[in-house]
């Protein structure tokens, strides 16, 4: 049975794990920002464990924009407790467990927190690649990404939370 909770620093080494099969070097998160998102937003760090075993996790601070930009790979802030956007800076499963529906328990467990916290909305950036998936899930592509994180191009994607 898969359970989700919130990451602690405990698991920080299968995470880094984790996040380095799914990110270039360029892109991923190193161990000490996953600690520093521990510490500060606890709240939007959610594992997917199986008997001990992390299979997959969603992070990523509260914004007031429905956009991500790079600053935020590098510092981030507390949540408010209602409002703004809820972010996803990372969302990543385990290569051994692809395709079998965790990134979508992910998601649906992120919706579910934007809305208790009456969040405007979820927003994201990804690879075009990835485009589709997040738009089978509810997101509007809305174009190309400012953002230049990790040398790579991405795109705008964003789900407003409907009440």
């Amino acid at each position: 049975m898969i359970t989700l909770r919130n990451a602690t620093a405990t698991d920080l080494e299968q995470l880094a794990r984790i996040e380095n099969e799914g990110f270039s070097q360029a892109e991923a998160a190193s161990k000490e920002a996953f600690a520093e998102r521990i510490r500060l937003i606890p709240d939007t760090f959610i594992v997917a464990e199986r008997e001990g075993e992390i299979l997959g996790y969603i992070n990523g601070p509260v914004i007031g924009t429905p956009y991500i930009t790079d600053d935020l790979f590098k510092e981030i802030k507390t949540n408010p407790k209602n409002g703004g956007y809820q972010s996803i800076l990372g969302l990543a499963v385990s290569k051994k467990v692809r395709g079998r529906g965790i990134a979508k328990l992910l998601m649906k467990k992120w919706e579910e927190l934007a809305q208790q916290n009456e969040r405007e909305g979820i927003t994201l950036t990804c690879k075009e690649e990835l485009a589709a998936f997040y738009e089978k899930q509810g997101f509007v592509n809305r174009g190309r990404s400012e953002s230049q994180h990790g040398g790579g191009v991405w795109y705008d994607l964003v789900k407003l939370i409907i009440y």
